[in-house]
């Protein structure tokens, strides 16, 4: 069986940028798990820190609400990786997962760390990368020119072991199978 992890669609990182076309790719991929009785799995990170832009209280760490609507599970997470001291894997063993597909934000984070993250625990992997983005661009790594998306998408597709594909692609595979 497959699921769909979302991470960290929230709002302190959807209104920090343009991410229609992201958002609207990961609608689309909720609505087919959706329809498909696959679950979909939404990752929120939280800080216990006031001043985090990721404190739990703040508006900004909150989820849309079409999202949080959609969402058949959502889980917590402090660090990168949405299965570092989570119930993540837990949850994936019960609904018995192979296949996890990923979208969300920040790519060269959270969404690199969970595609590792599961791998190293035997799953499936399919990172979505159109349904993928960072706030961060090539100034905030001093590497003019630097694609954060495509480099990171790049490299996990290079690993022979973590699918990248575009929605595209993701629908012609669906519909073949």
């Amino acid at each position: 069986m497959n699921a769909l992890l979302v991470i960290d669609a929230q709002n302190t990182l959807l209104q920090s940028g343009d991410f229609r076309k992201e958002v609207s790719v990961i609608r689309k991929m909720v609505n087919d798990f959706k329809s498909s009785g696959s679950p979909v799995i939404v990752m929120r990170h939280v800080s216990e820190e006031e001043h985090h832009s990721f404190y739990r209280e703040e508006a900004g760490s909150q989820l849309p609400p079409a999202l949080q609507e959609s969402a058949d599970y959502i889980i917590e997470k402090r660090t990168p990786s949405a299965f570092f001291q989570t119930s993540l894997d837990q949850l994936l063993q019960t609904l018995d997962i192979k296949h996890v597909f990923i979208t969300g934000f920040n790519i060269e984070y959270c969404c690199l760390f969970t595609a590792v993250a599961a791998f190293d625990r035997g799953y499936e992997v399919t990172l979505i990368e159109d349904a993928t983005s960072t706030v961060n661009t090539d100034e905030t790594y001093e590497m003019p020119g630097l694609d954060i998306r495509d480099f990171i998408s790049s490299i996990l597709n290079r690993s022979d072991v973590i699918e990248v594909v575009e929605y595209e692609k993701y629908l012609t595979a669906q519909t073949d199978r």
